[in-house]
């Protein structure tokens, strides 16, 4: 069996999570495994999208494997999912699992965001392996990747797979009523946070008619603009001091253009089951907030005083 294992973390050969494919590679030689580093070289795939094309096309199944970032898949994958389904390529007779390394929170989320756009995308979807981040240094952790591994072979051999029983609820989106914007008679600070495109009619009339019935003064800003160097590595250069390994300045951008502000506003639409991966580069990236002075896992830090919402269509 042919098998092609996307790598969506960042990371790319040194990946925690693509170690487990590299283990059942090695027991069991009799499948042919293909490694793609989708999450580390995702703006070559950017520009030429034929390689992983031609990769899928030859692959009998496919393991998206990734370690789970704020809730979800990295901002990579989620542009590599972008891609897949703006190629066009029938995958109708196509296999996939995935395999995730987390400490188990919210990985139930990712493994369903995966599941779902395979749905999307017609693949014979077969239930993933989340992991803990250790569990290839320990004998049960070994054991189970192995009997996870072969439950997929076996559900490849009696063509058995998760079924769609989702419905996908057709977009109706209502008309929004203008209203005229009048900052001048108001106070305070409200930011919206964006990603929305200059033809996206829908979310925009949403915004501006939220700003209009806003009590407060509210500004934009759109990340779709900001000149993002990439998504977040992983490589925890911000857990001593909060500054990102990027120089693109993004982390000081956060904190004076944003968290300045007294409410906080977040504007999407909702696509490919998610927020978008422009929308996943920049919550991804604001993990720089949530560590500090070896705390390995924590909350995003508490921003006093300032309050969230968001906006989605």
């Amino acid at each position: 069996m042919n098998i092609l294992v996307l790598n969506g973390s960042p990371k790319g050969n040194y990946s925690i999570t693509l170690q487990t494919s590299l283990y059942l590679e090695r027991i069991f030689p009799v499948h042919k495994f293909q490694f793609l580093n989708v999450g580390q070289q995702i703006k070559s795939f950017e520009k030429d999208f034929s390689r992983a094309a031609d990769a899928i096309t030859g692959a009998d199944l496919i393991i998206f494997s990734y370690p789970v970032y704020t809730f979800i898949a990295p901002s990579q994958m989620h542009r590599f999912i972008e891609l897949l389904k703006a190629s066009g390529l029938d995958l109708s007779n196509k296999f996939a699992t995935q395999i995730t390394t987390s400490k188990h929170f919210y990985d139930v989320t990712a493994h369903k965001y995966i599941e779902e756009n395979c749905h999307d995308l017609g693949i014979k979807y077969i239930k993933g392996l989340s992991a803990d981040m250790d569990d290839l240094l320990t004998e049960n952790g070994r054991k189970t990747a192995i009997e996870f591994f072969q439950f997929v072979c076996w559900s490849i051999e009696h063509d058995v797979y998760e079924s769609n029983t989702g419905h996908a609820a057709v977009s109706a989106h209502r008309p929004v009523s203008p209203a005229a914007i009048k900052d001048d008679e108001k106070s305070g600070d409200v930011v919206i946070v964006t990603d929305c495109a200059k033809d996206d009619k829908q979310l925009n009339d949403m915004i501006n008619r939220f700003r209009a019935v806003l009590r407060h003064k509210s500004r934009i800003v759109n990340i779709s603009e900001y000149p993002f160097s990439g998504g977040c590595l992983g490589c925890f250069n911000c857990a001593s001091e909060g500054k990102c390994v990027y120089k693109d300045g993004f982390d000081e951008f956060l904190r004076s253009r944003i968290q300045t502000a007294d409410a906080i506003v977040y504007a999407f639409s909702i696509k490919d089951h998610s927020m978008g991966s422009i929308f996943k580069m920049y919550d991804d990236r604001q993990f720089c907030n949530g560590i500090r002075r070896g705390i390995l896992y924590s909350a995003p830090i508490k921003l006093e005083g300032t309050k969230m919402y968001r906006i989605i269509t």
